[in-house]
């Protein structure tokens, strides 16, 4: 009996650990993979909803709405008062965790709103914090991920960017709208 359970132990251990090799965290270098969220108006949209463009996903606790906001401030004067990074070729949106917060979802629709009115841009829902799986986000954060045109990661900002970085960053994304 005692081998028995002993076999079965280490037989479930083994498929649990090869089951957690199978989802690989989303690292800078790597393709990311696709997902399929809504906005408040319950329209899809993918990773593809964009093509072309490099892409600044802003994967948020709704907790930490306002983190990266002054960042965010950064990108919009790059795209609407200086026009050194090109709407045509660059989008920026949230994805909102909501699984991450207390908050019920009618707050968290009215706080994506106002944002997504200041920013001019597409918030979408997160109800079962796929991305955050999926891609090995942490848990209760803000964190920006830069796609280029390809869907290659080329950088992950976890928690509050330092406004020391912001200038370098804004110059990372018009260097990579540059890229073929």
């Amino acid at each position: 009996m005692k081998k028995l359970t002993f076999t079965i132990f280490f037989f479930t251990l083994a498929l649990l650990s090869a089951q957690g090799q199978s989802e690989k965290k989303l690292e800078v270098g790597m393709k990311a993979s696709d997902w399929t969220f809504t906005d408040a108006d319950k329209k899809p949209f993918t990773l593809e909803s964009w093509p072309g463009k490099v892409l600044q996903i802003n994967y948020v606790d709704p907790d930490e709405s306002d983190l990266n906001d002054a960042f965010n401030d950064a990108v919009k004067k790059a795209t609407d008062v200086d026009k050194t990074l090109s709407k045509d070729l660059f989008k920026g949106f949230g994805i909102v965790d909501c699984k991450s917060t207390w908050k019920p979802d009618f707050l968290i629709r009215m706080i994506a709103g106002n944002k997504a009115k200041k920013y001019d841009t597409t918030i979408l829902f997160d109800y079962k914090a796929v991305l955050q799986k999926q891609w090995g986000l942490p848990k209760n954060n803000y964190t920006v991920v830069i796609l280029d045109k390809h869907r290659i990661c080329r950088a992950i900002y976890t928690g509050k960017i330092p406004e020391t970085d912001y200038k370098k960053i804004v110059d990372e994304l018009i260097e990579l709208t540059k890229e073929e």
